[in-house]
C-alpha cells in the first residue's frame, strides 16, 4: 500500500503496465533579489521545514524564469468544460492563453445520437455518437476562439506515458488551442454500479478499463489502461503542455444523505481523482513551472441561485447550442453528427448556463499583516502553501516560498493572532492505497499551521481532523474553513459538513483543541465566512439557497449562538465579511443571483442593522467580493480584476478599473492594496492609490 499526499512527494506509486500594466507588480520569482525581504522569505521557507546543516528544505524551490501561462482543463465527458467551467473556458481562448482540454472518457453513452423524441427509432453506434461529440466540442472551441465554427483542426495520433495513444487536435489558426481525447468507456451511468468504468478502476475492481474510439479519429487500435497507466498518461500531458493552471472537476461532491447516491456524475468524481493522483505525480518531478488548480461544481449547481449576468448566460448558451448542434446543418462532413442531439432539447442542462461555482477557493483573507509591519500572502502551488512577503514600508513583493507538507487543497485562508504571530488554515486531501485496496483510501481533513514567533519560521502541518464520522464512501463532502481568534489568541475553526450544517472545533487555553461539534443550519452551502467587530465580537455567516444564516458571539470570547435568519434575500452563495467601516459591527458583501450585482449589509447583532446596499455601476461577474479598508475587488463579467475605491470618497458608486489578466480563487483587498493570483501561479499586486 503506498500513501500519497496529493502535491506532495510522490513515490512508488505503480509500476507502469495578458500582461498586466502599471501599478500592478509581480512577484520576484523566489531566488531572485536580496535584502530583508528576500531574506525573510528564505527564513519562512527553510524554518518551516526543520531544515538541517547543509540540507534545503523538502519544500524548498530551485530558482525559476518566469513561466508563460498555460491552462491544463481535465475532464470526464465532452461537455464538462461548457457546462461547468465555461465562461473560464472562454476567457482563456480570448486571451490568447495556450489551452489544452483532455477528455478522460468518449462519452459514448448508449450509442444514440438523437433528441429524446427520436431515441426509440435511432440505431445505437457508439463509436458515431463519441464522434458526435468530438464534432460538436471542436466547433464550439473553434467559435470560441475564431468566431467561425467550421474553423479546421488539424488531427493526429498522440502517444502515450501509459503505453497506448491518445488523439490531439490542434486548432490550425489558433494552435495554442488543443484538445486531447484519451477515449476510454465512460461508466453510463450517474450513480448505478458499474464495475467497468473509472470508478471501478479506481476500487480494484477491474484491472484494465478498455477504450471506446470514436469514429474518424486517427487512434486506429483499441486498447486498455490499467489504474496506473491512467495516472501515467494523465501526468504524461501534464508533462507535455507544462500548465501553470489546472481546472478540473470536483472529487468530492457528497452524496445525499436518505438514498447514499453521489450528487454528482460517478465518471465527474473519479475523473478528478485521477487528475488528482497524476497532480501529485507531476509535483515531484522537477524543473516545471508551479501549478495552481481550480475544482468546479457539478451537477449540485442545479439546486443553487443563478451565478451569471444575462449577458455571459447568454454567451454561454450560445457556444452550448453550437456544441448540440441545433441547427442541424452538416457542415462537418460525417454521418454521425456535427454534435450531440441528446442535450438539443435542453441545451442550457438543468440550470448549468446560467451558473459557473468554484468548489472551494473562495476565501479573501490570504494577506494578512505581519508581526514585523510588512504584509504576507498565501495561496497554494503544487499543493503546498505559497507564501509571498513585501517588507514593511512598501517595495517589491519577494516569493514564492513554498512550505514543506503537501497535499492541500486550494483555497486557504490566513489570520492574525493577537501576539503578532499568522496562522494558515486550509484543507488536505491524502490518498492511499493506490493499488486498489478500495474507498478507504482517499481522505480530507482540516490541517493548520502557525508562526513560531512574530515574523518567524512557519511550523509542521496540524491535523484537526474531519467532523465526518463516518466517511467509509471517501466522498468527504467538506468546505475550505473559515476561522475566529478572540483576544485571548484562541481560534475556532468553522466548517460546512458534508449534510449542510455548520461545524466547529474551538481551541482550549493550552493551545489543545476540542472535539467538533454541530452549530446547526439546514441547506447551507458555498464555504462559510467569519469576521469580528471592533469589540471582539465573533460574527459567522453561511449561505443556504433562499437567504443567509448567521451566527454571533455572546461578547468578546463568547460561545456563537445561532443559527438566525437574517432576513436577507438569496444570493450566489459566495460571502465575505469584514469589520464594518466605522468600527461598529461588520459588513456582509454578497452578489445578487442571476446579475452579478454587488450588495452589502452591515450587522451588529444576529439581524442586519442597515438595508441592503446595492452598489451601482457594477461589473456583473462572479465569485465573492473582497472588501478592503476603502478598496473593493471583484471578478468581473470579462474575468479580469477590477478594483474601485468605496465609501465617502466614492459616494456616486464605484469607479472600477480593469487590470487585465485572469486570476484564480478571489482577491483580497486590504488597507494598502488589492492582491490576486494570476493564472501565472504569480502574485498580482495593485497598490493603493494615494
Amino acid at each position: 500500500m503506498t500513501a500519497v499526499l496529493v502535491g506532495g512527494a510522490f513515490a512508488g506509486l505503480l509500476s507502469v503496465t495578458g500582461t498586466p500594466r502599471t501599478p500592478t507588480a509581480h512577484a520576484v520569482p523566489e531566488g531572485k533579489g536580496s535584502g530583508a525581504a528576500a531574506k525573510a522569505a528564505s527564513n519562512a521557507s527553510e524554518a518551516a521545514g526543520a531544515a538541517k546543516p547543509g540540507r534545503p528544505p523538502a519544500a524548498a524551490s530551485a530558482p525559476r524564469a518566469k513561466a508563460p501561462v498555460s491552462v491544463v482543463q481535465i475532464v470526464a465527458h465532452p461537455d464538462d468544460d461548457l457546462y461547468f467551467m465555461n465562461p473560464d473556458v472562454s476567457q482563456s481562448l480570448r486571451s490568447a492563453t495556450p489551452l489544452t482540454s483532455v477528455y478522460l472518457t468518449a462519452g459514448e453513452s448508449d450509442g444514440v445520437n438523437a433528441r429524446p423524441r427520436d431515441a426509440a427509432v435511432t440505431e445505437p453506434d457508439k463509436a458515431g455518437y463519441a464522434e458526435a461529440r468530438q464534432n460538436g466540442i471542436r466547433a464550439a472551441y473553434a467559435e470560441m476562439a475564431t468566431g467561425s465554427r467550421t474553423s479546421p483542426w488539424d488531427r493526429t495520433a498522440l502517444p502515450t506515458a501509459g503505453g497506448a495513444y491518445a488523439e490531439m487536435d490542434t486548432l490550425r489558426e489558433k494552435p495554442q488551442v488543443t484538445l486531447v481525447w484519451l477515449q476510454l468507456r465512460e461508466a453510463g451511468s450517474i450513480s448505478d454500479d458499474r464495475p467497468h468504468s473509472l470508478s471501478g478502476l479506481w476500487h480494484g475492481r477491474i484491472g484494465a478499463l478498455g477504450s471506446q474510439r470514436s469514429t474518424g479519429s486517427p487512434v486506429d487500435a483499441d486498447f486498455a489502461y490499467t489504474k496506473d497507466q491512467v495516472v501515467a498518461t494523465v501526468t504524461g500531458l501534464l508533462e507535455r503542455f507544462r500548465p501553470t493552471f489546472v481546472r478540473m472537476q470536483d472529487p468530492t461532491p457528497g452524496t445525499y444523505p436518505k438514498t447514499g447516491k453521489l450528487r454528482d456524475h460517478q465518471d465527474h468524481l473519479y475523473g478528478a481523482r485521477f487528475a488528482q493522483a497524476a497532480l501529485a505525480r507531476y509535483a515531484s518531478t522537477p524543473g516545471h513551472p508551479h501549478v495552481g488548480v481550480q475544482n468546479y461544481l457539478g451537477y449540485p449547481t442545479s439546486a443553487l441561485p443563478h451565478t451569471l449576468d444575462p449577458e455571459t448566460a447568454g454567451a454561454k448558451l450560445k457556444t452550448l447550442k453550437t456544441y448540440a448542434w441545433l441547427d442541424g446543418v452538416n457542415d462537418c462532413g460525417t454521418l454521425a453528427g456535427c454534435g450531440d442531439l441528446k442535450v438539443a432539447a435542453r441545451p442550457a442542462g438543468r440550470g448549468w448556463a446560467q451558473t459557473v461555482r468554484y468548489a472551494r477557493g473562495t476565501s479573501t483573507s490570504w494577506v494578512q499583516r505581519d508581526g514585523e509591519g510588512g504584509l504576507r500572502a498565501f495561496s497554494v502551488l503544487d499543493g503546498h502553501l505559497a507564501a509571498w512577503r513585501q517588507p514593511a514600508g512598501g517595495g517589491a513583493w519577494r516569493g514564492p516560498a513554498l512550505l514543506p507538507g503537501g497535499g492541500l487543497d486550494s483555497g486557504v485562508t490566513s489570520v492574525a493572532l493577537p501576539d503578532g504571530r499568522l496562522a494558515v488554515y486550509g484543507t488536505r486531501t491524502t490518498l492511499s492505497g493506490l493499488t486498489g485496496d478500495g474507498p478507504t483510501g482517499y481522505r480530507r481533513e482540516v490541517v493548520t499551521t502557525a508562526q513560531s514567533a512574530p515574523g518567524g519560521a512557519f511550523g509542521p502541518w496540524r491535523s484537526l481532523g474531519t467532523p465526518e464520522r463516518n466517511d467509509a464512501s471517501g466522498t468527504s463532502d467538506i468546505s475550505a474553513p473559515a476561522v475566529t481568534v478572540d483576544g485571548e489568541g484562541r481560534a475556532t475553526v468553522l466548517l460546512r459538513d458534508s449534510r449542510h450544517r455548520l461545524t466547529a472545533r474551538e481551541q482550549w487555553a493550552d493551545g489543545g483543541w476540542g472535539p467538533w461539534r454541530t452549530l446547526g443550519g439546514t441547506d447551507v452551502y458555498g464555504d462559510p465566512v467569519a469576521a469580528t467587530d471592533g469589540t471582539g465580537r465573533v460574527h459567522v455567516f453561511a449561505s443556504t439557497p433562499r437567504t443567509v444564516l448567521t451566527w454571533a458571539g455572546q461578547g468578546s470570547g463568547g460561545p456563537l449562538v445561532g443559527p438566525v435568519r437574517t432576513g436577507l434575500p438569496a444570493t450566489t452563495l459566495a460571502l465575505s465579511a469584514s469589520a464594518a467601516p466605522d468600527g461598529d459591527g461588520v459588513r456582509l458583501w454578497f452578489r445578487k443571483p442571476a446579475s452579478g450585482d454587488l450588495r452589502s449589509a452591515d450587522f451588529s447583532g444576529p439581524g442586519p442593522v442597515s438595508p441592503v446596499t446595492e452598489l451601482p455601476g457594477g461589473v456583473a461577474g462572479f465569485g465573492p467580493v473582497s472588501g478592503g479598508d476603502g478598496l473593493l475587488a471583484v471578478r468581473s463579467r470579462t474575468g479580469f480584476l477590477a478594483t474601485a475605491p468605496h465609501g465617502r470618497a466614492a459616494a456616486g458608486g464605484p469607479v472600477w478599473r480593469l487590470e487585465k489578466f485572469l486570476f484564480a480563487g478571489a482577491p483580497d483587498a486590504g488597507t494598502d492594496g488589492v492582491a490576486a493570483i494570476g493564472l501565472d501561479g504569480r502574485l498580482h499586486w495593485t497598490p493603493a492609490a494615494r
